[in-house]
């Protein structure tokens, strides 16, 4: 489960990246290599763990299922605060300097 919602949020973060004009200056390459390389983490350990388990690895138990879509859902949300940050530090488009200079 996590390599599923890491994989979507991947291949969505690429094609926001493509499409977009602005994609640059909004730091979007940042968010997608995050996103493939936490997709490639997960592979990674499925592949390791389908080694391990054959085919039971196909018939996970539903509790096993939610915790793996909540890591999932974590690794995103973790990722897109990170990329929050960055873009606020490096803000491209100067709202916060015009905020913290903007005279009353």
């Amino acid at each position: 489960m996590t390599l599923l919602i890491t994989v979507f949020a991947a291949v969505i973060a690429t094609v926001v990246w493509y499409a977009n004009k602005r994609s640059s200056e909004l730091k979007v390459g940042i968010l997608c290599w995050m996103f493939w390389g936490a997709s490639l983490m997960w592979l990674v350990d499925a592949i390791f763990e389908y080694a391990e388990q054959k085919a039971e690895y196909f018939t996970p138990d539903p509790l096993d299922m939610l915790n793996d879509a909540f890591l999932g859902l974590s690794v995103v949300a973790l990722a897109l605060v990170i990329w929050l940050v960055i873009l606020l530090i490096k803000d491209p488009s100067g709202r916060i300097k015009d905020a913290l200079h903007k005279k009353k």
